[in-house]
């Protein structure tokens, strides 16, 4: 048996064997961008050291996946011992600073289920180099990652977009493990990372461009695999979806403006039964959400739609869809302040669509609240979140029972309406309705003149008046009305 040593040409661009590498997950504001989300801290993962290659390398993609992605990085070599140190002394135990490509197989990336040990860690998986460069001579937060495929520029930033400031996540790390001479620090990467195919060339360089100092170009290229390909009778097999490919490829998410305050105090002070009136007079009949009730009824419900949808359940779907980061807790982690999750179940009432633990979630998020026209279990735990929530029932059953779990953020049906992402939501004691977002500010104005002029006429009624002729208003009435209206 033989034991890798530093004179192993996979660890050339290092000064030794890692003992262990350590990834953050989201670090740079670019790539927390385009992914529609923005961690409050650092998070970490593992990656084998036998995933390390030297430049120049070759990476093989697997028979039967499709979704290999680069993501250059600045790579961090621990130089000394560091165990529970200071944000100040923590560049002090930095040795080197190199360029890494993280790369990973988003096919197998569900089934790790957040983990990325296989997604991450192939033979090859974590090229590292061409050269280091002494820590000591660059400045941190002025230090330079770029990525070119196939000699075209696709990712150009700078460490003063990092989210988390160098220096931080040593410290961070150091508080709950000791980072030992060798270790590396993969920090992240920038916007640009998408999927690489063979035959493609893959080059990675981080430099200093005030001291001049780089690591050179760390190359790798793509290689097809002639097989034999995955076991099924080992574990699980390559599996992607939508929200897969579009992440590994680099889709930006999409903007989700937020609801201007105003306009939002207008709707809350308005209720759902007048501002139905005003879309009916402009030809919008079909934007009532049917057959949903209020678990607070004296909650108003303003904000803008966030979608979820389930499909029938199918027992081999619910396998493949139903764990891990599903569709379902994709929606309740990403929601956002003031948004409303509408969840299409069909109307399909015979398990829940949330429980207490999601709605604590949204809650915790700031969610405006939630509409679905399934049922909720938990019921009474979820009335004392103090969430606004809409549901056709209660139900104690799993979601398993009826639900696959399968996307979100795309047009779908809830209570017989069609919901858009970005859609006005308004709930109160008589129900829901979906307001168009061109139409907000127009219907929302209407309806106020319009309680106006009906808080007027129920004055009259109950001042005596007969309703011929005052209500609706003739011109009698209206004259008078407006005369009384511009009154001082």
């Amino acid at each position: 048996m033989t034991i890798d040593t530093p004179t192993d040409h996979r660890f050339a661009g290092l000064p030794g064997r890692p003992g262990k590498i350590i990834a953050v997950h989201l670090s740079y504001a670019s790539r927390a961008e385009q992914r529609g989300r923005r961690p409050d801290a650092p998070s970490y993962f593992l990656k084998a050291s036998s995933s390390v290659a030297s430049s120049p390398s070759t990476v093989t993609r697997p028979m039967g996946t499709e979704l290999l992605a680069f993501e250059g990085e600045v790579a961090l070599v621990i130089g000394t011992t560091a165990r529970r140190v200071s944000l100040d002394d923590a560049w002090d135990h930095v040795g080197w600073i190199t360029a890494a490509n993280d790369l990973g197989l988003y096919d197998l990336r569900a089934n790790d289920k957040g983990s990325n040990v296989r997604s991450k860690s192939g033979d090859g998986f974590t090229p590292i180099g061409a050269d280091l460069i002494d820590a000591r001579a660059v400045d941190p937060a002025a230090l330079r990652v770029r990525t070119w495929v196939n000699g075209t520029l696709v990712q150009d930033d700078t460490t003063a977009g990092l989210l988390f400031p160098l220096a931080q996540i040593v410290a961070d790390l150091s508080q709950q493990l000791t980072l030992e001479p060798g270790d590396v620090i993969l920090t992240g990467t920038p916007a640009g990372s998408s999927v690489i195919q063979p035959g493609d060339v893959v080059e990675v360089e981080v430099d200093s461009p005030a001291s001049g100092a780089t690591s050179g170009r760390l190359v790798t290229t793509v290689v097809a695999d002639e097989g034999p390909g995955f076991d099924a009778t080992l574990g699980s097999l390559p599996a992607v979806d939508d929200t897969q490919r579009a992440e590994a490829w680099g889709h930006v998410a999409p903007a989700r403006p937020a609801l201007d305050p105003a306009l939002r105090d207008k709707l809350t002070r308005v209720p759902v039964a007048a501002l139905s009136q005003q879309l009916r007079a402009r030809g919008l009949d079909n934007v009532t959400i049917d057959g949903v009730r209020p678990l607070h009824p004296d909650a108003k419900l303003v904000g803008t739609a966030r979608t979820l949808r389930f499909v029938p359940n199918r027992e081999d779907l619910f396998a493949s869809h139903g764990g891990g980061h599903n569709a379902q807790k994709r929606a309740f982690d990403s929601v956002d302040a003031g948004e409303v999750l509408v969840i299409e179940a069909r109307g399909e009432t015979g398990s829940g669509t949330l429980g207490d633990v999601l709605a604590i979630r949204a809650h915790a998020r700031g969610a405006a609240g939630v509409v679905t026209d399934g049922g909720v279990r938990d019921v009474d735990a979820v009335t004392a979140v103090g969430l606004p929530v809409y549901t056709a029932g209660a139900h104690p059953a799993v979601l398993g029972r009826k639900h696959v779990p399968w996307d979100h953020d795309l047009t779908i049906a809830c209570g017989g309406t069609t919901v858009q992402p970005g859609d006005i939501i308004v709930g109160d004691a008589d129900g829901v309705i979906v307001i168009p977002p061109a139409l907000a500010a127009e219907i929302a104005d209407a309806a106020l003149a319009r309680e106006d002029e009906d808080a007027w006429v129920a004055a009259r009624v109950a001042e005596g008046h007969p309703l011929d002729g005052l209500f609706p208003m003739n011109d009698v009435w209206r004259a008078r009305y407006e005369a009384e209206r511009v009154t001082p």
